[in-house]
Parts: C-alpha cells; sequence; structure tokens
C-alpha cells in the first residue's frame, strides 16, 4: 500500500517534470523473479524505472544513502536495500537471493555507479552471480534523455537474457565477467532502437 501510494505521488511529479514514455514492457516476466539490468546516469533512474515497470521493484541502493536515517528508513519501505560497493557484500547478495526465491523483480545498475553520457565502464559480475544462482533471467533496460525540465526520457525494455545454460557450472572469472559485459553491451544496444 505505501509503496503504491509514494509511486503515484512520484509518478504525478515526474510526469509533470518530464515527458516520460516506455517502450517494450511486455518483455518484463509478470510474475516469478527476475533483474532490471540498467544504465546508471542519475539519481532519477529508480523513480523513472519505478513508474513504468510493470510490477514492484525492489533496488540495491548504496550504503551511504542509508546513513540518513529519515531517508534510510523512507526508501527501506520503497523495497531498497544497502550495499557496500567493492567488499563482495555477502548481506546484500542474500537479501537480493531471498527477494528472488520469492518471485520478486529487482533493479541492479551493472555499472554500479553513475555514468556520464558517452563513457561506458566495465560491467561488475554481480548482476551475473545473482542471476546463475537463482536461475532468473536478466531484463535489460535503457533509459535514454536528459532529465531537464519537460525533456523526453524513454525506458526501453529490452528481451529477456537467460542464464539456464550455466545454471549448473563453475564459472571462471573471466566467464562471469564476460557475461556481465554481453549484459551492458545488450542495455546499450537498446539505444539504437529508441
Amino acid at each position: 500500500m505505501f509503496y503504491c501510494v509514494c509511486l503515484r505521488i512520484v509518478q504525478f511529479f515526474m510526469l509533470f517534470m518530464f515527458r516520460i514514455r516506455s517502450v517494450g514492457k511486455s518483455n518484463v516476466p509478470k510474475t516469478g523473479g527476475a533483474i532490471l539490468a540498467i544504465n546508471h546516469k542519475s539519481a532519477f533512474d529508480p523513480l523513472v524505472v519505478g513508474i513504468t515497470a510493470p510490477r514492484h521493484i525492489f533496488c540495491m541502493a548504496k550504503a551511504e544513502l542509508f546513513e540518513n536515517k529519515l531517508l534510510g528508513a523512507l526508501i527501506r519501505k520503497l523495497g531498497a536495500f544497502p550495499v557496500h560497493r567493492g567488499s563482495g557484500d555477502v548481506s546484500a547478495f542474500k537479501t537480493a537471493f531471498k527477494i528472488l526465491d520469492d518471485g520478486g523483480m529487482m533493479l541492479i545498475f551493472p555499472e554500479g555507479r553513475r555514468v556520464k553520457k558517452g563513457d561506458k565502464r566495465r560491467a561488475k559480475t554481480g548482476v551475473v552471480m545473482i542471476a546463475q544462482k537463482k536461475n532468473v533471467p536478466v531484463i535489460p533496460v535503457y533509459i535514454d534523455g536528459d532529465y531537464k525540465w519537460m525533456h523526453k526520457i524513454t525506458v526501453t525494455y529490452g528481451e529477456p537474457v537467460s542464464f539456464d545454460e550455466y545454471k549448473e557450472k563453475k564459472l571462471s572469472a573471466e566467464e562471469v565477467q564476460a557475461l556481465a559485459d554481453g549484459v551492458l553491451d545488450k542495455i546499450y544496444s537498446l539505444a539504437q532502437g529508441v
């Protein structure tokens, strides 16, 4: 209930500020565990995806956001949970596994942090490690546009990427990195379809 009320409030303000449209929402599975893997350009990204996604989303968020008690309490209620970046945060992975086991949908930024337009970082491997462990699809999502007053923002949902063939395999670090980079490539390939 709290999530739905907040979603409507955010939706009202976001649609007032920007011209938001979404493409390919039918690529998001209606039920079951799934991961939305998204390019990250602004603090607005989770909000824009939240109002365009056809399902409730949960989100890993940098631990620093939870240092402010009020903000931390609010974003926890909305489905965010902390991750200590660069530390192989076991607690964050356990939370992610539970969400997916319960049939939830998660939002992950494979680049790990915001990236300026034109730049592309190497993908973090967490998205692949979680998807492989829980055997859930990864839906690449590309957000295009500038967060400026009444500018057009397009959220494109790509076709799900399956990791079924890797479910029982022990992958090397290089193989996991290659798969993660492949997910990132799929995200950025959606820019051409916008």
